[in-house]
């Protein structure tokens, strides 16, 4: 029904920055909040940043100042802007957001992308 296809992963030096992209396609009448998520080798998935439909964000305290979180509404689409990398920011990184599907009868689920690696390395 819904798919979240993200990219802009890759391999980039401590100091350096990347930007993810997170695209949702399908049946979506609209979409309420759109996070990212990130998960590194050994560790719990953890909340990275997080944006409302009304751009209200949030972030994780390991990389507030950093990152930037932000949103199209128009093509259902949230973006994280990485600056300042560190080796400790790399996982794979995650797309997640909370769609509603009609509104009669009322229907609302919430979908993940396949992920995206994200390798911060000299």
């Amino acid at each position: 029904q819904v798919q979240l296809v993200e990219s802009g992963g890759g391999l980039v030096q401590p100091g350096g920055s990347l930007r993810l992209s997170c695209a949702a396609s399908g049946s979506i009448f609209s979409i309420y909040a759109m996070d990212w998520y990130r998960q590194a080798p050994g560790k719990q998935r953890e909340l990275v940043a997080a944006i409302t439909s009304g751009s209200v964000t949030n972030y994780a305290e390991a990389v507030k100042g950093r990152f930037t979180i932000s949103r199209d509404n128009a093509k259902n689409t949230v973006y994280l802007q990485m600056n300042s990398l560190k080796p400790e920011d790399t996982a794979v990184y995650y797309c997640h957001a909370d769609v509603l599907l009609s509104i009669v009868p009322r229907r609302r689920n919430d979908y993940w992308g396949q992920g995206t690696q994200v390798t911060v390395s000299s």
